[in-house]
C-alpha cells in the first residue's frame, strides 16, 4: 500500500471521479514515481523501449505508426490503443484480458515483441539505482522494490492521463454556446441522432458527462477478409465465447483527432476513412455486431460535420502527464 497521504485525481469537466482500487489509493509519491517508471527506457531488456515509446505524448498518448516497434524492431499485430482516459475502463487491452491497470503493466514488459524483459529483472535493475530506492521508500515505504509495486506507481500515473474541457464539453456541459463551431454542434447532432449517425449506441454519452463508450466489445468486421473470415478473433482469445469471435472494446473517442490510426489494426488512416467504413455498416462476417446499421443515408455536409464534431473532443492534457524533465 502506498504510504503518503491519499489524494484525490482532478478531472476536467465532461468526466466523472477517477474510479481507483482500495490497494493502491493515489498519492502525489506514487504518481510522480510511475511518471518517471512510464517514461523509463529501462523497463525493457536492451533499454530502448519505455511504455511512452508506443504511448507517446505527442501523439494523444498512442503511437503514429500502425504497429509498434519493440526491442529489435519487432513489430506486434495491434495498433498501441491510447492511455488517455484508461482510468475508466474495467478491463485494459484491445481484447479486454487484463482486468486493472496494474495487471496491464506486467504485459508488455513480458512480451517478447515488445519490451522482451522478465519482471525479475526489472526489479533486480531498479533495485541497483539509489535514487529509485529512494522514490519507492517515499511511496510505499521499507521493504523490496517489487513489479506490484511498480505496477501500481505505473497505474497510478496513468489514471491522471485524463482529457476533458474540451470545446464539446464547455459547449454541452459549460454552457459556452461559442465553444463550437455551426458544424460542429451539427456533428453533435448526427452523432446522438439513432435515425441519423446512431454513434452513441457504442461511443456511449451520459447526462452529466460523457466518456464515449459503452466499455464493451463489438464485432465490426475490421480485418475481415472477403470470404467472412478474421484475421484477428479479438475477445475470444479471452473468453472463447463463440459470440466474442472477432469483436473489440469500444475505445473512447477524447482526443481522436490525435491518435490516428485508427480501429485495432490501425488499417484506418484519417477521421474521415472511419466515417466511411462505418457508412458502409462495417464488414461482413458471421459474428458481425447487431447494432452496425448502413449510413448511406447521412449526406456529404452530415459526413463533414460529424468529423468536424470528433475534432472537438480535442483537449490539451495535463501538464505533469509530459516528459519529466529532470
Amino acid at each position: 500500500m502506498p504510504v503518503g497521504e491519499t489524494i484525490t485525481i482532478a478531472v476536467p469537466l465532461g468526466l466523472p471521479p477517477v474510479p481507483v482500487p482500495a490497494d493502491n489509493p493515489p498519492t502525489a509519491e506514487t504518481i510522480a514515481l510511475g511518471r518517471r517508471l512510464y517514461f523509463d527506457k529501462r523497463l525493457s531488456v536492451d533499454d530502448s523501449i519505455s511504455c511512452a515509446s508506443c504511448h507517446r505524448h505527442d501523439a494523444g498518448f498512442a503511437d503514429p505508426d500502425q504497429f509498434s516497434s519493440g526491442v529489435g524492431g519487432k513489430k506486434g499485430g495491434r495498433q498501441a490503443p491510447t492511455v488517455i482516459n484508461a482510468a475508466y475502463f474495467t478491463t485494459q487491452f484491445w481484447d479486454g484480458r487484463s482486468p486493472s491497470l496494474e495487471n496491464q503493466a506486467e504485459g508488455p514488459v513480458q512480451n517478447p515483441v515488445e519490451m522482451a524483459n522478465t519482471l525479475e529483472a526489472v526489479e533486480k535493475q531498479l533495485a541497483e539505482d539509489p535514487s529509485y530506492v529512494e522514490d519507492f521508500e517515499k511511496a510505499f515505504g521499507s521493504g523490496d522494490i517489487t513489479y506490484e509495486r511498480i505496477g501500481k506507481a505505473i497505474a497510478s500515473f496513468e489514471r491522471t492521463v485524463l482529457s476533458g474541457n474540451s470545446p464539446f464539453d464547455r459547449y454541452l456541459f459549460g454552457g459556452d454556446e461559442d465553444a463550437l463551431s455551426e458544424s460542429a454542434k451539427r456533428g453533435l447532432e448526427v452523432f446522438r441522432d439513432p435515425a441519423k449517425g446512431n454513434c452513441e449506441v457504442c461511443h456511449a454519452m451520459e447526462e452529466e458527462y460523457a466518456l464515449f463508450t459503452d466499455d464493451k466489445f463489438h464485432n465490426l468486421g475490421v480485418g475481415a477478409n472477403l470470404d467472412g473470415t478474421l484475421e484477428d478473433v479479438g475477445r475470444y482469445e479471452v473468453t472463447e465465447n463463440d459470440a466474442d469471435r472477432g469483436a473489440f472494446k469500444t475505445p473512447g473517442l477524447r482526443n481522436i483527432a490525435e491518435t490516428a490510426p485508427y480501429m485495432h489494426d490501425g488499417s484506418l488512416k484519417t477521421l474521415k476513412e472511419v466515417i466511411d467504413f462505418y457508412i458502409g455498416a462495417g464488414n461482413s462476417n458471421e459474428w458481425l455486431d447487431k447494432d452496425l446499421k448502413e449510413l448511406d443515408h447521412l449526406t456529404g455536409q452530415e459526413r463533414v460535420d460529424l468529423e468536424e464534431f470528433l475534432k472537438s473532443l480535442t483537449a490539451e492534457m495535463p501538464a505533469d502527464t509530459a516528459p519529466p524533465t529532470d
